[in-house]
C-alpha cells in the first residue's frame, strides 16, 4: 500500500506544508489543473495566501486505454496548446491504432476544451513575468502537466514548479525536463491508478470545479 490521501483536499494541505518558501509571495499564483487538480490547488492556495486559478487541459487517451495519454491539449489566453508522445504514438500506431480513431479522440477532446473555456472562471488568468505552482491531483504518464507547463511558458511565465501529491517515476522524469522544479509527495515503486492512493476520489463535476474557483 502506498500513501493514501483522504481526500484532495487533505492532498493539498499536505502539498502546501512543503512549499511554504512561497507563502504570501507577491508574485506567484496557484494553478489547478482542471478538473482534479483544482480541489489540490485551492487547498494549496488557502494555505500559502496565493490567487488561485486554472489550466484546462485535456488528456488524448489511446482508444481502448483512454487512462494512457499519448499526448494532451492545454488552452492558454485565446490558443490551445499540442503536446504529443511521439515515441508512444509510434507504438500504438504500429500496434494497430488506425491514426482516424486518434483523429476523432482529439476532435472530440478540443471540443471539450472550448466547451470549458466558455464556462470556467480564472482560466485566462495573467501569468507574465510570475512564478507558477502547477498542481494537479496526481502524475499518471505526466502528459497534461507537460502541456500545462507548455502553456503557462507560453504565457510568458518566469519559473514553473509543477506539484503533485503523488506520481509515476517515469512522470515526474519526464516534467522534470520542461519546469524549474518538480514537487511529488510520494513516488512509488508500483505506480497504480492515480486514484489508488486515494480513500476518497470521485469524478468531479463542473459545477464543482467553478464553484471551488468561484470561492
Amino acid at each position: 500500500m502506498g500513501t493514501i490521501f483522504e481526500d484532495r483536499t487533505d492532498a493539498g494541505e499536505r502539498l502546501a506544508a512543503v512549499l511554504t518558501q512561497f507563502r504570501e509571495r507577491p508574485d506567484t499564483v496557484v494553478l489547478g489543473l482542471a478538473r482534479g487538480g483544482i480541489p489540490v490547488a485551492a487547498a494549496v492556495a488557502k494555505a500559502l495566501y496565493l490567487p488561485l486559478g486554472t489550466v484546462l487541459v485535456r488528456k488524448l487517451g489511446i482508444p481502448g486505454h483512454e487512462e494512457t495519454a499519448y499526448g494532451a491539449l492545454a488552452w492558454v489566453r485565446g490558443r490551445t496548446v499540442r503536446l504529443i508522445n511521439k515515441p508512444l504514438l509510434d507504438r500504438v500506431l504500429e500496434h494497430g491504432v488506425h491514426q482516424e480513431w486518434l483523429d476523432a479522440v482529439e476532435q472530440r477532446e478540443r471540443a471539450e476544451l472550448l466547451r470549458r473555456v466558455e464556462i470556467y472562471p480564472g482560466a485566462d488568468l495573467d501569468v507574465a513575468g510570475k512564478t507558477v505552482l502547477l498542481v494537479d491531483d496526481g502524475l499518471a504518464t505526466g502528459a497534461t502537466m507537460r502541456a500545462a507547463v507548455e502553456a503557462v511558458r507560453e504565457g510568458g511565465a518566469a519559473t514553473v514548479v509543477a506539484a503533485a501529491p503523488v506520481g509515476s517515476v517515469e512522470a515526474e522524469a519526464s516534467v522534470e525536463r520542461v519546469c524549474d522544479a518538480v514537487l511529488c509527495l510520494h513516488l512509488p515503486g508500483k505506480f497504480r491508478a492515480v486514484g489508488s492512493f486515494y480513500r476518497h476520489f470521485d469524478q468531479m463535476s463542473d459545477d464543482e470545479a467553478i464553484s471551488i474557483l468561484e470561492q
